[in-house]
Parts: structure tokens; C-alpha cells; sequence
């Protein structure tokens, strides 16, 4: 048996519930799978997050999560992630590909259903990373 609750800090957490006991996901545990998946796909510079929002997180020491932003309804989880293109790279293909990744990994991960994965490009950068 699995779905959302909310514990500390108003945090939704996924609840894995078996014979055992059970184990308690926090969204912040996602949104970081989500960014290192959104990272290792071909093309994406760096994750976007708006300037409050960066100060917040580096405050927060949420830097990894950075640009990831979860909405959990029991098992089903929607995920927007925020990124910085690399120029040369197709726009929609990296979209797509970010699409498929995050599906993948945070459902391999976590065991939800990843309902959709929204990318938003906020920005393209000219520079290409080493």
C-alpha cells in the first residue's frame, strides 16, 4: 500500500507501507532524483530557478533541487522541471528526452507513477560545458 501525507514542514512525503512497516519518501528526495536525471540528458546546460527562488534554496540548502518543482496526489506524481539549453541542441529533442528520463529514473527510483514531466526552457546559453 503507498500514497502521500504530509509530515514536517509541510512536506509531501510517498508512504510505501508493507508487513515491515514503512518507508516515508520526502519530495524533496524526488525533486532531486528528477534534477540528476534532467542533468545527465545531452544538451541541458544547468537547472533555472528564478533569483528569490535560488536565494531561498541556497538559504535552505536545497540547491540540488534546484529548478524542480513536484505536485503529489497519492502514487501519481506531475514534475516541472526549469532548464538552461545549450545552443546546437534541438529544443523539443532535449525536452522530450528530459521527459523520458525523469519518467524513468524517479519511477524506477521511488516506485510512482510519474503522470507527466512539464519542461519549461527558461533560457539558452552559448557557452558549451567541459
Amino acid at each position: 500500500m503507498s500514497g502521500a501525507l504530509k509530515m514536517g514542514e509541510n512536506k509531501a512525503y510517498i508512504r510505501n507501507t508493507d508487513e515491515k512497516g514503512s518507508i516515508n519518501i520526502s519530495e524533496d528526495v524526488i525533486a532531486v532524483i528528477a534534477a540528476a536525471a534532467t542533468m545527465e540528458v545531452k544538451g541541458v546546460h544547468s537547472m533555472f530557478a528564478s533569483y528569490s527562488k535560488e536565494l531561498t534554496n541556497v538559504l535552505n540548502k536545497k540547491a540540488m533541487s534546484r529548478g524542480v518543482k513536484l505536485q503529489i496526489d497519492g502514487d501519481d506524481v506531475i514534475i516541472e522541471v526549469h532548464i538552461i539549453v545549450l545552443i546546437g541542441y534541438s529544443v523539443n529533442e532535449v525536452g522530450e528526452d528530459i521527459q523520458r528520463a525523469v519518467i524513468s529514473t524517479v519511477g524506477d527510483a521511488v516506485g510512482v507513477t510519474v503522470s507527466a514531466v512539464n519542461v519549461h526552457i527558461c533560457g539558452v546559453s552559448l557557452k558549451k560545458t567541459k
